[in-house]
């Protein structure tokens, strides 16, 4: 679902108003699982360490988000001390864009990403902030709004398995710490492919798999005991945090991640452990 177009004739003020009235006109249908679910009815997959019906997943994990959306910067930045801005930092340092390109941040949540892109590509380049969750996007718009970036700034509510864009369409890709949450990523490394241009490439930012046994030790107890318990003295909701942390674990590890992205199409993929491998960026290549 496009929340918003460029006008290239209207003002920034006219444009400001008219992705406000936009995405105050989306309604419940917005959130409803999408109909590229599993055909299967019964068929399982996991939420966190749960096994649900695949059909139920979208819906699931639109709850936890929409639950964690409006304290969702502060808590990023509790819960990895502020690092998670240089992981972001790394990747816009490795996406090679240029001004006068076509970024698509998928999974943008609350608009980190999109807008240092915005920043670099300019007038002559156009930025698509896209999420499949309404309150996410809601916040993200607000707050790159009250930043002043409007004039090459899109929002788009989609799903990222079945993206509605045209094939070859953008320059550059990116999905930060959304694909763990996606119930076919392979689905969702298709759909990129698709609309990624020859010669544009992918960059994952996600959890991933530490590297040693004494971190990963360490890791388990801030995940399983610290975080839950930051989650309901800040947001008052611990479930959505226990949640996130046993999603991270479910996440394909660095090797197979790597693979599933060369089995979709993309070459010369590669990736780089962050943080003793807490984090992990992986690229990969449409030729």
């Amino acid at each position: 679902m496009v929340v918003n177009d460029k006008d290239t004739g209207a003002s920034s003020a006219e444009s400001s108003d008219n992705l406000l009235d936009q995405l105050d006109q989306i309604s419940a249908e917005a959130d409803k699982p999408s109909e590229i679910a599993s055909s299967s009815e019964g068929e399982q997959t996991h939420f966190g360490f749960k096994q649900v019906d695949k059909q139920q997943k979208e819906s699931m994990v639109a709850d936890v988000f929409h639950s964690v959306a409006a304290k969702y910067d502060v808590m990023n930045d509790l819960m990895s001390l502020g690092i998670h801005r240089l992981w972001k930092r790394y990747t816009i340092d490795s996406s090679g864009i240029r001004p006068g390109q076509k970024v698509l941040d998928l999974a943008g949540g609350t608009g980190d990403l999109a807008a240092k892109f915005s920043r670099i590509v300019g007038e002559t380049g156009q930025v698509t902030l896209a999420d499949i969750n309404h309150s996410m996007l809601m916040v993200g718009k607000e707050k790159l709004t009250n930043m002043g970036i409007l004039s090459n700034l899109n929002y788009v509510q989609a799903n990222a398995e079945a993206l509605p864009f045209p094939d070859n369409h953008f320059d550059l890709v990116t999905m930060a710490f959304g694909l763990r949450n996606v119930t076919e990523k392979s689905n969702a490394l298709a759909s990129i492919f698709r609309v990624l241009k020859p010669g544009g490439r992918l960059l994952v930012l996600e959890f991933s798999k530490p590297t040693s046994e004494a971190l990963s030790k360490i890791y388990d107890t801030y995940s399983f005991h610290l975080l839950p318990k930051m989650g309901k003295l800040v947001a008052n909701d611990s479930e959505s945090y226990q949640y996130l942390a046993e999603s991270i674990r479910m996440h394909p590890d660095q090797e197979t991640l790597e693979n599933m992205m060369k089995e979709v199409g993309f070459e010369q993929t590669s990736y780089t452990n962050l943080t003793g491998g807490i984090v992990a960026l992986h690229r990969g290549f449409k030729f």
